[in-house]
């Protein structure tokens, strides 16, 4: 017989590590799928460990006929940077991958007559501001507001949520029998997470961790945006625990199939700040990358995330000052001594 796991998608980056850390405490089995093999403290965690693409339909079908699949986190994805660099790649790795697992998750619940939760990370990239100053402006940004992302990431991200709801709420509405409900689509719009056991990859949102890392290593840091540049940002931790916190929440108290979430929004002169005061010699510039820049100026500097807090409980444990002090800069300042 098939037995019921948990399938992680991706499971080797950013989130993944948290996340299978935190399921793995559940005593619920987990198979991963991710190009790379995962590392050997994470691997030992899972049942089992698939290498491969998530568009190789094939390997999908595999899995399928040897696991009951009734929770899936999608988290592989080709990220915003090198996004822009391969749009075309982008396409095929953000929107047919997820569009082929969507598939593989309605077929999963028709297979095991009950429906298939699909969590999904999406980001602040699908958001679009058309200039600064509407962006200074505008307050808290709600999940249907300014959805009109200027990324191939962002534009990826927003299609796969409609894709998503697709699948929930009107999946095939001209057939003979109902089929939409299968895939119990759920998504937390990020903002920009910080990762303290991960090494930050260039993203466009990576100068906070960026600039903590240099300084843990005694290096000068060019920071890439304004001092006045801000974005809404969270630590992994709290990523972690709201893809977790929405899969628990009964479908019924869900109003959306997108959800904002957000922890603390400070400037990149309050990260410094703060930088400074725990690394005092650090040499810290700013040598702006205009068009680095010009993407997240279009992001919220703060989004609404209430819909988050009364459907499913959303709370971050983490704001500005905890997520710096007593995660992000002990736990980086540690892997250099």
């Amino acid at each position: 017989m098939r037995k019921p796991v948990i399938f992680i998608t991706g499971a080797g980056g950013e989130i993944g590590h948290g996340l299978i850390t935190r399921l793995a405490s559940s005593g619920r089995p987990i198979v991963t799928l991710d190009l790379a093999p995962l590392d050997a403290s994470l691997a030992k965690l899972v049942q089992r460990e698939f290498l491969g693409s998530i568009l190789d339909a094939g390997l999908l079908e595999r899995i399928l006929s040897e696991f009951e699949v009734d929770l899936v986190f999608h988290l592989a994805a080709l990220l915003s940077a090198r996004s822009e660099f391969t749009p075309m790649r982008a396409h095929e790795v953000n929107v047919e991958g997820t569009l082929t697992l969507l598939e593989f998750a309605q077929k999963e619940a028709e297979s095991h007559g009950r429906p298939v939760k699909f969590l999904y990370p999406s980001s602040i990239a699908a958001y679009g501001l058309p200039n600064l100053a509407t962006k200074q402006a505008a307050g808290l940004v709600r999940e249907d507001d300014f959805n009109h992302p200027t990324t191939m990431y962002g534009a990826n991200k927003l299609y796969c949520e409609m894709l998503g709801r697709y699948y929930a709420r009107h999946y095939k509405q001209l057939a003979a029998e109902h089929l939409s409900g299968k895939v119990d689509f759920r998504s937390v719009r990020f903002p920009g997470l910080i990762s303290a056991v991960t090494m930050p990859s260039g993203g466009t949102s990576d100068y906070a961790p960026e600039m903590i890392h240099a300084a843990a290593r005694g290096e000068s840091y060019a920071c890439f945006v304004r001092p006045d540049t801000q974005i809404p940002l969270m630590v992994m931790p709290d990523g972690v625990e709201a893809l977790i916190r929405l899969a628990e929440a009964p479908q019924e108290s869900l109003t959306r199939t997108a959800y904002n979430v957000a922890a603390f929004n400070p400037t990149a002169a309050e990260i410094e700040r703060v930088v400074r005061a725990a690394f005092p010699t650090v040499a810290i510039t700013y040598v702006n990358d205009r068009k680095r820049q010009g993407i997240v100026d279009s992001w919220p500097a703060a989004v609404d995330d209430s819909a988050a807090r009364r459907d499913w409980g959303f709370a971050p444990q983490y704001d500005f000052e905890r997520g710096f002090s007593e995660y992000l800069i002990p736990t980086i300042r540690q892997q250099y001594q």
